[in-house]
């Protein structure tokens, strides 16, 4: 990660002038050129500079997408796809210049389908709003990346979260997208069935893209049934290495946690001041466990039983939602509770993941690397699938102190691709992230530039993300 990676490209004056006119035309009040709402519309929750759109535009339907790319392409002008802008790595800045299309309007849900456990969604929904909206079903979606993003967002990023260990990220549980591509035609990327050997699989193309392969239009995901019996709890331990080797033995014994994150002894010491808890303020595993009501009062005391033999103090768990729900936003707020650790201070949330086998020595070497250069960044992790991230608190207007940021964070990129790894398992590349993918793929960088120029020749879609073209 790197200011270096965020570069203005060359921008196309006349184009933009000329197709910001016929849209205004089009979609009148619909469009806005104001600085506050294009700044609204550049806004990244890291120091990446902003890279402010010419002008946002609000469709209302995926035929209106369409139009508007139609009319950007004819005088090359770029086209940036903007959701609920919780985007952690530069993902909605326009390097070019170009029109942010934002699909807050397109918030429809379309269709439920309880018998078949699926649902189809305009890209505008929010998580939260999809499982208010199924709630009386019986029916929920599980992907939890904690913010309320929106569900094309979620898909754009291959988003993930707390529940991934059981239910899997965005990329399992989209069964088929509608896009708008580079030359303005929708496609459809497949149906509802569940499986499928027709073909390339465009889904999966397309879900991960950060809008630079087309712009989703709707989304048909996969639901679950809302599990009879629930179980959460808390479990400390003396060392991170204790509570990583619990993680491992519990996944290989086979038992089905739906959720295992961890919190270091720092961050647990930030979300007992910000949530009013008390517990050790040692590192700790926040679990949580599915099934009948019996299933799952079983499957914590197994966890119990595990987490004792590597050192565990006592496993609490409940069963009641109130104190399920109080742990959970406990663990959802621990990037607001981290910040209080340096009062005035911002955060760099970055993320990595590498086998679970190789987790605890990661986290252990990222935390001598924090001591060793004197930074406060507390650790927390969806740790049952060997994924952490690391809240860096630093003066963002501070040069030095953005240097030492980005040179720890390379070396964090590194540590996990050397160990099998990625540099990214849920925020995606962005701007911020390109060098270290290339580093991670080597060759096959190229292959994907081969696809981008396919598919979109003038490089109108998002550019400037997740890889440079020249």
């Amino acid at each position: 990660m790197g200011l270096s990676d965020v570069v203005a490209g060359w921008r196309n004056e006349d184009g933009i002038a000329t197709a910001i006119g016929i849209l205004k035309q089009r979609f009148g009040e619909r469009l806005a050129t104001t600085e506050a709402l294009r700044q609204q519309h550049a806004h990244t929750t890291t120091y990446i500079p902003s890279q402010l759109p010419d002008a946002v535009v609000f469709p209302e339907n995926g035929d209106e997408v369409a139009e508007i790319v139609r009319i950007c392409a004819a005088h090359k002008v770029p086209v940036i796809p903007f959701g609920a802008g919780t985007s952690l790595e530069g993902q909605v800045n326009a390097p070019n210049g170009g029109v942010s299309i934002d699909t807050i309007g397109m918030n429809r849900i379309l269709q439920v389908n309880a018998e078949d456990l699926d649902c189809v969604v305009e890209p505008g929904v929010t998580r939260e709003d999809l499982n208010t909206y199924l709630r009386d079903t019986g029916l929920f979606f599980p992907i939890d990346p904690g913010a309320n993003a929106s569900i094309g967002g979620m898909a754009s990023t291959r988003a993930s979260g707390t529940n991934a260990v059981r239910y899997g990220t965005m990329k399992d549980n989209v069964l088929s997208v509608t896009a708008v591509t580079a030359n303005g035609q929708e496609i459809k990327t497949g149906t509802r069935a569940r499986k499928s050997s027709a073909g390339y699989d465009l889904t999966r193309l397309l879900v991960g893209s950060e809008g630079t392969l087309g712009i989703l239009t709707s989304i048909t995901l996969r639901l679950f049934g809302i599990p009879a019996g629930i179980t959460a709890g808390v479990c400390p331990f003396a060392t991170v290495d204790d509570a990583v080797n619990a993680v491992i033995m519990t996944i290989q014994m086979g038992i089905p946690v739906a959720r295992i994150e961890l919190l270091d002894a720092l961050s647990m010491r930030a979300t007992n001041a910000y949530s009013g808890l008390d517990y050790p303020e040692t590192p700790a595993l926040f679990v949580e466990f599915h099934g009948t009501e019996a299933y799952a009062a079983e499957q914590a005391e197994l966890f119990g039983e595990i987490a004792a033999e590597f050192g565990g103090a006592d496993f609490i768990w409940a069963t009641e939602q109130e104190v399920r729900n109080k742990l959970w936003k406990a663990r959802h707020d621990a990037y607001w509770a981290g910040l209080q650790l340096r009062p005035g201070a911002q955060g760099i949330s970055t993320d990595v993941c590498v086998p679970i086998s190789r987790l605890a020595q990661c986290i252990r070497e990222t935390q001598e690397d924090i001591d060793r250069n004197g930074l406060i960044a507390p650790i927390v992790g969806h740790v049952g699938d060997g994924n952490f991230h690391v809240l860096i608190l630093i003066d963002q207007t501070n040069a030095q102190e953005i240097e030492n940021a980005e040179s720890f964070m390379n070396r964090l990129n590194a540590r996990a691709v050397e160990m099998d790894g990625t540099c990214t398992g849920e925020h995606g590349i962005g701007q911020g992230k390109k060098t270290a993918l290339v580093n991670e793929y080597g060759g096959g960088i190229e292959q994907m530039r081969l696809i981008k120029t396919a598919l979109d020749p003038d490089n109108i879609m998002n550019p400037g993300k997740i890889f440079s073209l020249d």
